[in-house]
């Protein structure tokens, strides 16, 4: 019998404070509004010009469709409120000298990445087909195609907590740590103690964590208690209680690089659920992968460029690099997203995968909250004779989330996409199979945060040993699921039905 979750961290006092305040601000935003708009007939034939205005320039703006109606909704339902959080939230405008530092970032050390021609040259020989999407994820984010990189993956979390210790154990040089959510328990507990040995050894290590992410999950004093040890710590984008169009964008990435030797990645955040040693929402379904060999580097220099952009200091990666390869199985490109730019790779190789599949795609995600094109992407393969299977939770942890995910359905089912819940609780891994030969694991959910708003990571790999484990692991889940069926599912109730429907207009605000 798992535990429950354990209700002594304490809610911070500066979230609390942080939520009342900018509640206080859109009241007095949405108050003074209308009490100046709707008592002159003036002012309330500008507010309707202005949003009709507004309204225009979102239908021509170069943007999702879906974005586009929830968005046009809002500012006719409220007016004057909807063209001000427009204009602060609106979707993709990020301030110019954000979107330069993390270029600038970049710059930096994206160029310690090697292209190596003689990779591509192979893989194009081997597989041409799955070298189309390597060029794409490739070019969209910048990160290279490695071969002599081994790729290990991990499911569930309690089986991949123990490889995790044994790699943090043989850390000599340092440990980067990125996490979306850093909850202190056991969990943290087990790796506190090694990584306060290891400093006390002269091993460096650096913690990167979402603070929106963790805020509720660490207790007074976590961080400054860190830094008296020697890990060096920092909290991306800290919560406060201005309104600002950062806010809206968090670091969901999950990555740990020892040594330039070894990198983790996936779905498991540090988190006493994710290794099923407390109880949320059932049984915890997660995974993870870990890589090593020479694509690791890319690992090193994402880890990086969050760390410069989030404290304004450097990392001299040039020392980090460790020139190692591994045994050769197939290829690895990792790869980074992030919403200051115009490109949309890990949203583009899901539908690479779908658009290049010869037999199967399996997906496995907590949410399933797509715009039209990833649907079309979905009903068109399955279509053209593709067996897509499709795993989501039966036991949310968003009710919203989960109300937007199963409408989306009955189209699915009726194009022939087979789709299953797992019945013993939550999945959280994030993970695309097809024909026996590509797979990609990663943080990467199937909904508008992770494509739109969030910084994410991933591995896609290829003619590789592992993906056969991943599709031999979902193969095994797909046992303790049930099958959501097409006729049946057409008879549910009218209310669910409606509720699901409405919930679905504003996805795009989840």
């Amino acid at each position: 019998m798992k535990n429950k979750p354990k209700h002594g961290i304490r809610i911070p006092t500066r979230i609390i404070i942080s939520a009342f305040l900018l509640l206080i601000q859109f009241g007095f935003l949405f108050a003074s509004l209308y009490n100046v708009t709707w008592h002159s007939t003036g002012l309330y034939v500008l507010s309707m010009f202005l949003g009709i205005l507004t309204v225009v320039i979102i239908i021509n703006r170069r943007s999702n469709p879906d974005h586009k109606i929830a968005w046009i909704v809002f500012i006719l339902l409220f007016p004057v409120f909807g063209i001000t959080v427009f204009l602060l939230w609106g979707g993709g405008r990020i301030m110019p000298i954000i979107k330069k530092r993390m270029r600038i970032c970049e710059a930096r050390y994206l160029r310690y990445l090697r292209d190596d021609e003689t990779v591509r040259d192979k893989l194009k020989y081997y597989d041409l087909i799955h070298s189309r999407q390597a060029d794409y994820l490739t070019g969209e984010s910048g990160y290279p195609l490695y071969d002599k990189t081994s790729t290990e993956y991990l499911s569930p979390g309690e089986k991949f907590f123990p490889r995790l210790l044994q790699e943090l154990e043989a850390a000599e040089k340092y440990i980067y740590i990125e996490f979306f959510i850093l909850a202190e328990g056991y969990m943290w507990d087990q790796m506190h103690e090694i990584l306060s040995r290891k400093v006390k050894e002269g091993v460096e290590v650096k913690i990167i964590f979402d603070d929106f992410g963790s805020i509720k999950r660490q207790n007074r004093g976590f961080v400054s208690k860190l830094k008296s040890e020697g890990i060096e710590v920092t909290a991306f984008n800290p919560i406060n209680p201005i309104m600002n169009i950062f806010m809206n964008n968090r670091n969901h990435r999950k990555i740990i690089v020892i040594d330039g030797k070894t990198a983790i990645t996936g779905g498991i955040n540090i988190g006493d659920e994710y290794i099923n040693k407390i109880e949320r929402f059932g049984y915890w379904l997660d995974c993870a992968v870990i890589i090593k060999g020479k694509a690791v580097t890319s690992f090193l220099a994402m880890f990086c460029c969050m760390w410069e952009f989030s404290t304004h200091k450097r990392i001299p990666i040039k020392k980090h690099i460790a020139e190692c390869s591994s045994e050769d199985d197939g290829f690895v490109i990792p790869y980074s997203d992030d919403p200051l730019t115009e490109k949309n790779p890990a949203e583009g190789l899901y539908m690479q995968i779908l658009n290049t599949a010869q037999r199967y795609v399996y997906i496995m995600t907590p949410y399933l909250i797509i715009d039209n094109n990833m649907k079309s992407a979905l009903k068109m393969a399955a279509r053209s004779g593709i067996d897509i299977r499709i795993i989501t939770p039966f036991v949310p942890d968003k009710t919203y989330a989960h109300n937007v995910t199963q409408y989306n359905y009955l189209e699915l089912l009726e194009a022939g996409i087979k789709i299953y819940e797992y019945t013993p609780g939550f999945v959280h891994s994030k993970l695309f199979i097809s024909d026996d030969k590509v797979a990609t694991v990663g943080t990467v959910n199937m909904d508008y945060r992770s494509f739109v708003f969030h910084f994410e990571c991933g591995a896609w790999i290829c003619d590789n040993s592992t993906v056969l484990d991943i599709r031999d692991h979902f193969n095994e889940t797909l046992q303790q699921c049930r099958e959501i069926k097409l006729e049946k599912w057409k008879k549910r109730p009218i209310l669910l039905r409606m509720k699901q429907a409405i919930l679905h207009i504003f996805a795009p605000f989840m």
